[in-house]
C-alpha cells in the first residue's frame, strides 16, 4: 500500500504548470495519532441563534456584552441570542467599534458615536472632521479622515482640539486605518505603515517613531487586524501586486500568502479587494486568521500548523453545497463563552458550533485533493483506494456519500464513483474504491462530501501493481 499526502493537493493549469489545491469545509491538524503526521477534521458549523433587525455591519465584546451593528441600529445580544436595540446609529457601510472605560465608540458613514450604557449620542464637534477609523489609546479616541490624526479631549471625548492634528507623511499615500498594539499606533496607510507612539508633547501627543516605517501597507479599512500579536494585512508597497503579510520587528514584514494565495487575490479588482474582511479566532489550538474575499469564500491562514510543517497553511471555508460558494460567517467575536457569528445573506445571528458541520441549517460541501501519485514513469493499476477515517458521527436517519474522482494530466477529470459513508454509529465502516483504473505518468485523486458525512480523515492509501516493461 501507498500512503498519500492529503493536507494540500496538486492540480495542474492551462499555462502547463502544477498548483497547490487547499481543502474545502476541513481543517489540516498537524498532529501524529498513529496512523499518520496529521489529519483533516470537519470545520465547524454554524448554528443559528436568532434573527436580528438587519445585516451585521461590524461588532464588538464590550465588558463581556456582544455589541453589533445591524442595519441602522445599535444592539446588544444576550448570551441566548436575544437581540436589545439601543439606539439608531445610520448608514449602510462596514463600522468600526472600539472602547475606553467608558464608552463605546462606532465610525459609520464617516461620523463618531459615543454609547456609555445609556445614551447614544453623535460627537458633533465641527473640528472632527470625517472619522473614517477609530482607536483607544492613552485616554484618547484617535480617528483619522485618511489625511490627518485626530484625538479627542482626554476629559471630554465629544470634543476636539484643532490643535492637535497630526499626520502620517513620510509617503504621500492616503491613511487608511488604525490599529493598536503594545501601546503604539500603527497609522495603516495605503504603501506605507508609521507608528506612533505617546510622548506627551504639547498640541498632538503622539510622534512617530523613527525607524519604524513598513514599506507596505493595507488594500482596505478592514483588510487588516491584530494576529498573534502582531500587525497582519493584505496590501502591498509601490509597485508590488497585493499579498498577505505580517508586520515583524525593525520595519520589516514576512509574507504569509503562497503562490495560490496570491493568484486568488488577483482575480479581484483593487476597488473590490478594499472590501476585504479580516478576522481572527485564537483559542485552545486554534490559531486562524480569516480573510473573507468580497463575495466570495474564506481564506484561511493557520499559524499554528505552519509553525509545525514549516511552510504556510491554508484552507478554505465555502457555504456552498454544488461549489464554492461565499462562507455565510463574518465578524467572529469571542463572548459567551463562544465564537459569535452574524449571517452574510440574512438577518440571521449564530455561533460556531464543533458538534456540526452544517451551516445555518443547510448542508455544506467538503472536497480535498491529493498530490500526485507517481510510478518512476512505469505506470500502474490503481486497484484499490481506502481513506482511514472517522465515521459513524453522522445524525441518525441520513445515509451519506462520498465521492471520488482522479486526473492524469491534472486538469481533467474523471466521472465521480461513488459509495456510501457509513450511516450513525457505524463506526467500523471502510471507505473503500475498488477497481479504479490506472495511471501512466502521474496521477492524482479528489473527494468529494458533504456535511451528512461528518468525518475525520487520517490518511490515504492506494494499493496498486506497478507495470512493467
Amino acid at each position: 500500500m501507498v500512503r498519500v499526502p492529503i493536507f494540500s493537493g496538486i492540480t495542474t493549469d492551462s499555462s502547463a504548470d502544477f498548483r497547490t489545491e487547499y481543502p474545502v469545509n476541513l481543517v489540516p491538524v498537524p498532529m501524529g495519532q498513529g496512523i499518520s503526521n496529521g489529519y483533516l477534521r470537519p470545520a465547524d458549523g454554524i448554528k443559528t441563534l436568532s434573527t436580528g433587525t438587519g445585516l451585521n455591519r461590524g461588532g464588538i465584546n464590550w465588558n463581556g456584552v456582544l455589541y453589533r451593528v445591524l442595519g441602522d441600529d445599535l444592539v446588544f445580544i444576550t448570551d441566548t441570542g436575544d437581540v436589545v436595540t439601543v439606539g439608531t446609529i445610520g448608514g449602510t457601510n462596514r463600522v468600526t467599534m472600539t472602547n475606553s472605560f467608558t464608552h463605546l465608540a462606532i465610525t459609520s458613514n464617516d461620523q463618531l458615536w459615543l454609547y456609555d450604557g445609556s445614551v447614544l449620542r453623535q460627537v458633533t464637534d465641527v473640528d472632527l472632521g470625517a472619522a473614517k477609523d477609530v482607536i483607544f489609546i492613552d485616554g484618547y479616541f484617535m480617528t483619522t479622515d485618511g489625511e490627518f490624526l485626530v484625538v479627542t479631549e482626554l476629559n471630554d471625548p465629544f470634543s476636539v482640539d484643532p490643535l492637535k492634528y497630526g499626520s502620517s507623511e513620510i509617503s504621500p499615500d492616503p491613511i487608511v486605518a488604525l490599529l493598536k498594539l503594545r501601546n503604539e499606533v500603527y497609522a495603516m496607510n495605503r504603501n506605507t505603515i508609521e507608528v506612533f507612539r505617546n510622548t506627551g508633547s504639547a498640541g498632538f501627543p503622539f510622534q512617530r517613531i523613527s525607524g519604524a516605517q513598513i514599506e507596505k501597507g493595507t488594500i482596505g479599512n478592514k483588510a487588516c487586524t491584530v494576529f498573534m500579536e502582531q500587525i497582519t494585512f493584505v496590501g502591498s508597497g509601490i509597485n508590488e501586486a497585493p499579498a498577505v503579510y505580517i508586520a515583524a520587528k525593525g520595519g520589516q514584514t514576512q509574507k504569509i500568502s503562497t503562490r495560490e494565495i496570491d493568484d486568488i487575490l488577483a482575480e479581484y479588482s483593487e476597488e473590490e479587494l478594499s472590501r476585504i474582511i479580516m478576522s481572527t479566532r485564537v483559542d485552545r489550538s486554534h490559531q486562524h486568521l480569516h480573510i473573507t474575499l468580497p463575495g466570495s469564500f474564506t481564506l484561511v491562514f493557520d499559524a499554528a500548523a505552519s509553525q509545525v510543517l514549516q511552510f504556510p497553511v491554508w484552507f478554505k471555508l465555502s457555504s456552498g453545497l454544488n461549489k464554492i460558494e461565499p462562507y455565510r460567517a463574518t465578524d467572529l467575536i469571542w463572548a459567551y463563552d463562544r465564537w459569535n457569528v452574524c449571517d452574510t445573506a440574512t438577518n440571521k445571528i449564530g455561533c460556531l458550533s464543533a458538534e456540526e458541520s452544517e451551516h445555518w441549517g443547510e448542508p455544506v460541501r467538503w472536497e480535498f485533493t491529493t498530490q500526485f501519485l507517481y510510478n518512476e514513469a512505469r505506470g500502474a493499476i490503481v486497484h484499490e483506494l481506502e481513506l482511514i477515517a472517522l465515521t459513524g458521527r453522522t445524525t441518525v436517519g441520513k445515509d451519506p456519500r462520498i465521492s471520488t474522482e482522479y486526473t492524469l494530466d491534472g486538469l481533467n477529470w474523471s466521472q465521480p464513483k461513488t459509495i456510501l459513508a457509513g450511516k450513525a454509529g457505524q463506526r467500523d465502516k471502510r471507505l473503500r474504491w475498488v477497481g479504479m483504473g490506472k495511471m501512466q505518468n502521474f496521477r492524482g485523486q479528489r473527494f468529494r462530501g458533504t456535511s451528512d458525512a461528518f468525518i475525520t480523515v487520517s490518511a490515504l492509501e492506494a494499493r496498486l501493481e506497478p507495470l512493467r516493461f
